[in-house]
């Protein structure tokens, strides 16, 4: 039978002796979990970004578990690191809860943020847990650029290529099925519930001269648009060269649906997608190419032509 103690029951210094007993420091980090600070060095310039996943806008309890929860806390977070070019180094987390919330679930969580955090060669050092309506969770990540310059969305040039590193469109045939009521494909489902972030994937973009970098959260033609737009240039993406799984394929026919919708419009895989003037380093796949502005038009082309779609990628408002 599962532990049925409530967050109330354990308190928030429980909650926290669970987590700070678990965890180990290294050298950079001299003052890490129980303190009023975290102390660590930093050496060069240090990179910072902060994610907020809120129940019933981000995921929903009876989609997800507090693993899952976890997992995607972090790994969206530290997506956007990689897309600087930077090395990961540590986050801290805060979480509000509601009090009658099972403890077996923050356990899930914590357990969640602690795989992803090791995947992204990371360390948890700090946080905070308070009381609330709803689960509301947030990340705040640090990392160096390590003497890099750090790779912006405003570098794009005409005649950069643009590949992607990762997979995309699984996050949203998995949100779709789950909308739907079903949970199969399994693959598809377990995307959207935790993402496979590229890691190390845009050191090694910064590394070889990309010009321009972001990770896909929004979409692929959503987020493309913001390096168009940064960078006053026009992108064309080749559908030619995009891959579409099985599982895709599967979740698109059950659906009666064009699956490549999915790769192109959807959110939450955060892979990378970035644009080299010449060399594309080993485990990027070319997918379109840079062009010059062209007055009137859409800043991002599928195949040449405006992708006519009711659902052209994320936004909170």
């Amino acid at each position: 039978m599962a532990n049925e103690e409530t967050i109330k029951e354990v308190g928030e210094f429980g909650l926290i002796e669970r987590i700070t007993g678990q965890l180990s420091m290294p050298a950079s980090v001299s003052v890490g979990p129980g303190d009023d600070s975290a102390v660590f060095s930093v050496d060069g310039d240090a990179v910072v970004s902060t994610d907020m996943m809120v129940e019933d806008v981000h995921f929903r309890r009876d989609w997800c578990s507090g693993f899952d929860v976890g997992c995607k806390l972090i790994a969206r977070s530290f997506a956007d690191l990689e897309a600087m070019g930077a090395t990961s180094r540590g986050c801290v987390v805060a979480i509000s809860m509601p009090e009658e919330l099972q403890a077996e679930w923050f356990k899930d969580f914590f357990q969640g943020v602690s795989a992803e955090v090791a995947k992204a060669r990371a360390v948890l050092v700090g946080g905070d847990i308070t009381s609330g309506e709803k689960i509301v969770a947030t990340a705040t990540v640090f990392g160096q650029m390590e003497g890099r310059a750090p790779v912006l969305r405003s570098g794009a040039k005409p005649r950069d290529v643009v590949a992607l590193c990762g997979r995309q469109g699984w996050a949203a045939a998995g949100w779709a099925t789950l909308s739907r009521g079903f949970r199969s494909p399994r693959a598809a489902v377990d995307a959207y519930r935790c993402p496979e972030v590229p890691y190390g994937a845009g050191r090694i973009a910064a590394d070889a001269g990309a010009n321009a970098m972001i990770d896909v959260s929004d979409g692929l033609i959503a987020d493309l648009g913001h390096i168009a737009e940064k960078s006053n240039v026009l992108i064309d993406i080749d559908s030619s060269s995009l891959e579409i799984p099985g599982p895709l394929q599967n979740v698109g026919a059950a659906l009666n649906s064009d699956p490549l919708n999915f790769v192109l419009t959807g959110g939450e895989d955060h892979p990378l997608v970035a644009t080299f003037a010449d060399y594309v380093p080993q485990g990027w796949a070319q997918i379109g190419r840079v062009l010059d502005p062209v007055e009137g038009s859409a800043n991002v082309l599928v195949d040449g032509e405006e992708w006519e779609t009711e659902y052209s990628g994320w936004t909170h408002f």
